[in-house]
């Protein structure tokens, strides 16, 4: 995407960041697709870690996409759900669906919902998507919201690895288990379990453990 600017009748062609990773391109795809399916993987999984969460907590989706089907299980159990993404076109599609739930269209890394505190921070198909310094900064952020004893949900591969992006072709990258627990740990936070689900998703669970 680029816009036009320059002086004295010059146009400079200057490329605007996508701050998507690729995905405001592919968006509508998505939307017709995975953003439809409120049953989707990941849905039950977020569902049942979120029984461990107070039944009025905050609970911030970082790279919410539409809504469906994450925030829709979030906000099905009662929670108070804030959303942000960096695709427009996502962030309209959850605003249509879910008019009342507070949502943001921004990199995660700069969300201003970091200002507030949060009981559960879920970030679902995002982190790898990331560059590696961004994924540490994110992590810092998210322990500074969460109180003692708040929660972190979030999915990479295990194994230490980079990839195509099935749905971008853009690199994506996991810095696997040890150095995602070293990184949690070293905020603050205590990596209480790992699972995998029927779609080869890798879950990391993590609760703040430090008063910060």
């Amino acid at each position: 995407m680029v816009r036009l600017g320059g002086k004295a009748g010059v146009h400079e062609l200057v490329a605007i960041p996508d701050k998507s990773n690729g995905y405001e391109e592919v968006a509508p795809g998505l939307i017709a697709g995975r953003g439809s399916d409120r049953s989707g993987t990941g849905a039950a999984a977020v569902a049942e870690w979120s029984r461990k969460l107070p039944g009025d907590a905050r609970v911030l989706d970082l790279g919410c996409g539409t809504g469906v089907p994450i925030s829709l299980a979030l906000i099905e159990r009662g929670f108070q759900v804030y959303g942000v993404d960096a695709s427009p076109k996502m962030v309209a599609a959850f605003q249509a669906r879910f008019p009342t739930v507070p949502v943001e269209c921004a990199a995660v890394e700069e969300s201003n919902f970091f200002g507030r505190t949060f009981g559960g921070v879920v970030a679902w198909g995002l982190f790898f998507l990331l560059e590696a310094e961004v994924q540490l900064r994110l992590i810092a952020r998210v322990a500074a919201v969460l109180p003692t004893g708040g929660r972190f949900l979030f999915t990479a591969p295990s194994q230490r690895c980079s990839w195509a992006d099935a749905m971008t072709g853009r690199t994506s990258i996991s810095l696997g288990y040890e150095a995602y627990r070293n990184a949690l740990e070293a905020e603050g936070m205590s990596l209480v379990g790992t699972y995998r689900d029927e779609g080869d998703n890798h879950y990391y669970f993590a609760q703040r453990t430090l008063a910060r």
